[in-house]
């Protein structure tokens, strides 16, 4: 049983990553109902929890049915980061994360996210700071370096759980990167297999499937692995993961009936969490996954990313259900 801390994740646990404008509550929900086993709020700024900036309050909205859940907070300025680890703490979390990894620009060029991997000190009295500050467990996921001259993961590994962490996710890119190339998770493997490294780490990059998820868990033996992108609009690959683990079979994919199910709960979240227009935004970007694959779905994709009236949105839905259904299931 993997532990982060006191709290029990499961044997091989399956991390939803924190992703920006995505792992919201309403994403969270239908993901967690197919079998991801810990998961993220969206990166928080810790500049606006301290000034208390609506958008930023907003994502530590967390549901019982979440748990265990972490609220994953980021900022360059160590005394602000102090004290938004303490505001995230007061949502009742189950732990609080910090995010060293974000590459972009406006994130990682400011001295925070991924670019705090140029000062290794900082990063570690940072950290440092924050477990003194909260009780909960304190977890960090960071990539392996700024750039391939600057891959020090080990050494930060061990820097961090010197200072208290409770686990660490590694994504398997450099800042430099971005989301480009190959993940390597041989770098990942030097870390979970260092004999000073005990507590648990969590490889993320490039899993897409469960065939891929087995081979990197028996390669590189880490302790669960995070999914992010392969988690959008396709929250079953938890379960799918879980599954081939255990069976070594593959389930069949989601028919038509509940991909709609599936997408009309998610918005329907979304609308109410998030209010009527900016729900309906934020739900376009679902639709092409949910329904990736799909011949002649153009048309109805489009009618669902154009609409602004929720009622209609669920109407297409349902037809969409009902004029694939057959041709889906044939397929």
């Amino acid at each position: 049983m993997v532990r982060i801390g006191n709290i029990e994740v499961g044997e091989f646990p399956l991390l939803l990553a924190p992703m920006e404008d995505v792992s919201d509550p309403p994403f969270r929900a239908v993901c967690k109902e197919n079998g991801a086993d810990l998961m993220y709020t969206e990166f928080i700024s810790s500049e606006g929890l301290i000034r208390n900036a609506e958008k930023s309050v907003q994502k530590l909205d967390i549901y019982d049915y979440e748990r265990p859940i972490g609220i994953q907070i980021f900022g360059d300025k160590i005394e602000s980061m102090r004290q938004a680890a303490a505001i995230a703490e007061e949502a009742q979390p189950e732990l609080v994360d910090i995010n060293y990894g974000c590459p972009v620009k406006k994130v990682a060029c400011k001295g925070a996210g991924a670019g705090i991997l140029l000062d290794i000190p900082k990063m570690q009295k940072m950290t440092e700071e924050i477990v003194k500050q909260v009780s909960l467990p304190v977890t960090v996921k960071t990539r392996l370096g700024w750039d391939d001259s600057t891959i020090k993961i080990v050494e930060v590994a061990k820097r961090l759980q010197d200072v208290g962490i409770k686990a660490l996710t590694i994504h398997g890119r450099t800042r430099v990167q971005m989301y480009k190339g190959i993940a390597d998770w041989t770098k990942i493997a030097e870390v979970k297999n260092h004999p000073d490294i005990h507590i648990p780490i969590f490889g993320n990059g490039d899993i897409d499937s469960p065939e891929k998820a087995l081979e990197y868990k028996n390669k590189f033996e880490v302790d669960g692995i995070m999914i992010g992108r392969a988690s959008i609009g396709y929250p079953w690959i938890f379960n799918e993961i879980k599954h081939f683990m255990k069976t070594g079979e593959l389930l069949a994919p989601p028919s038509m009936d509940e991909r709609v199910r599936t997408a009309k709960k998610h918005l329907e979240f979304s609308l109410e969490w998030k209010g009527e227009k900016q729900g309906i935004y934020e739900m376009r970007r679902h639709y092409t996954n949910y329904f990736r694959g799909i011949p002649n779905f153009k048309p109805y994709r489009t009618r669902l990313v154009e609409s602004e009236n929720p009622e209609e949105l669920f109407g297409i839905l349902d037809e969409v259900g009902g004029i694939f259904e057959d041709a889906y299931s044939m397929a």
